[in-house]
């Protein structure tokens, strides 16, 4: 096939300006791939479920009839141990859940170790 010498600038500019837009876009103009759009999203729901349950674990946490000596146990664990300890004793094992979830753990040993004003 032969291509007019008038319509070659036209066809390269055109081209050009293609990859141009694509990089622009993925770099600067917010867009993604679809499986980063998956992870983003996972991401964000797991972080929005941890939010939502973690409040849930403290209060069972300290509603059981010995908080406090609990509390001081918790706090005498090093920061990175806390959420195990949350996990064992049951406070992160949602209703209808049958294992605890190590991010709500995590999540309820930070927030009762929060000292309250």
């Amino acid at each position: 096939m032969k291509i007019s010498a008038d319509l070659k600038p036209a066809a390269w500019g055109a081209v050009g300006g293609a990859i141009a837009l694509a990089v622009i876009g993925f770099t600067w103009g917010g867009w993604v791939t679809q499986s980063t759009a998956e992870r983003e999203a996972k991401a964000r729901s797991n972080a929005a479920l941890v939010a939502a349950l973690s409040p849930i674990c403290v209060v069972r946490f300290q509603q059981q009839n010995n908080a406090t000596e609990q509390l001081v146990e918790l706090k005498k664990i090093s920061s990175w141990q806390q959420g195990d300890f949350i996990a064992k004793g049951g406070w992160a094992t949602m209703p209808g859940s049958s294992s605890p979830d190590s991010d709500v753990a995590k999540a309820c040993a930070a927030a009762l170790g929060i000292p309250k004003t």
